[in-house]
């Protein structure tokens, strides 16, 4: 029977999974001292462990040898055709290629796969998609690819805007689609944040999401990476939730999609700083979808006047109600965010975010009286 996982119990499991290997004969004093918890707590999580199938044990009692179970591979290729459906194949294959997980794990890669590969019968153009999952007793990795279009490429080309890059940055604020009609937009972007690591290589792109991090990261990969793969880790005890993610980003009696973290430096090219009203607006594409939006300017060591006018002067004086963020400012940045304000008559309330304040950095919390 799958359980939930509580916080402190996964802290423990997670140890010892990534501690079993060292320690294969002693795994249990190592805890038990590590957490100042008693050996008999320590044998409940390792029981735990050994009935999900993540370790195995050898030798009597007193001589107990703790080891991480084998790795298991599965892969299986699917012809793109009428009456390819996702949750077909969820039911069919991979859950049970998945084996057996928590409830709330199991809900999480069932929310991934099934958008995912959803994602690419609908919007991929191509003919085939294959998935590859690799399960060791710490996570599971589940790689799809498909051989069509490449989604960065396709957003492009549907929106009309400058590049892949572009199109990166609209994909990490949420509420992007090419096809309204039956796509709300959100799949990608709530996917992203469920799990450990989440990434999309495509095109001469890469787009990298990492769990407990606000900001969406993109690169430029080796070569012109033919359609679309997308790749997903979780740690297997988690204590996430499909829940707790959007509950993070939703607010409201309508359950609405209401927040977005929009990493400003998407928005640069090579080494160009941020200083033109284009630039920011570029940034400010499709944001007052939003009511709360907070600007990520890690990695941004300036940007110029106009710039900063035209999102906390111009636009905040447009949108009074969508609250605007700045996070990971130096010095400079908040200068210029600071005059653009006192341009716009708009007050400051300062707070902390889990991020800033992990950055010992300055949250601006931009209002408008």
């Amino acid at each position: 029977m799958t359980t939930r996982v509580n916080p402190k119990g996964e802290t423990i499991r997670r140890f010892i999974v990534e501690n079993v290997e060292k320690h294969p004969a002693t795994i249990a004093k190592v805890t038990a001292d590590h957490f100042k918890i008693t050996r008999q707590a320590v044998s409940k999580h390792l029981q735990k462990l050994t009935g999900e199938a993540c370790l195995t044990e050898t030798g009597n009692t007193r001589n107990r040898v703790y080891r991480l179970s084998p790795l298991s591979t599965w892969n299986r290729t699917y012809t793109i055709a009428p009456g390819l459906a996702e949750d077909v194949v969820w039911t069919n294959d991979v859950a049970p290629a998945l084996g057996q997980l928590p409830a709330n794990v199991r809900d999480i890669w069932h929310h991934g796969f099934t958008e995912m590969f959803n994602n690419a019968i609908d919007h991929s153009l191509g003919s085939t998609i294959n998935v590859h999952i690799v399960k060791t007793a710490a996570n599971v990795e589940m790689m799809i690819r498909d051989d069509g279009v490449g989604i960065f490429r396709k957003i492009q080309s549907a929106l009309g805007l400058l590049d892949e890059r572009h199109a990166i940055l609209e994909l990490s604020k949420g509420k992007l689609t090419t096809d309204p009609k039956n796509h709300s937009g959100e799949g990608i972007f709530f996917t992203s944040r469920m799990f450990d690591s989440f990434e999309i290589l495509s095109g001469g792109s890469y787009f990298s999401h990492i769990h407990d991090k606000p900001r969406d990261w993109l690169q430029e990969s080796s070569g012109d990476n033919k359609g679309t793969t997308v790749a997903m880790t979780l740690y297997n005890h988690t204590s996430r939730t499909t829940r707790k993610i959007f509950d993070s980003y939703v607010s409201g009696e309508d359950f609405d999609f209401t927040k977005t973290v929009v990493p400003v430096d998407l928005a640069r090219y090579g080494t160009d700083r941020l200083i033109s009203r284009s630039q920011a607006k570029r940034v400010l594409s499709r944001v007052e979808l939003f009511k709360s939006v907070v600007f990520d300017f890690k990695g941004v060591d300036y940007i110029g006047q106009a710039f900063s006018d035209e999102i906390f002067r111009v636009f905040a004086t447009a949108h009074p109600d969508i609250e605007l963020l700045a996070i990971s400012t130096n010095s400079e940045v908040r200068r210029m965010i600071d005059r653009a304000r006192s341009g716009a008559g708009v007050t400051l309330a300062v707070a902390t975010s889990a991020d800033a304040k992990e950055e010992q950095q300055q949250v601006h919390q931009v209002t408008n009286e």
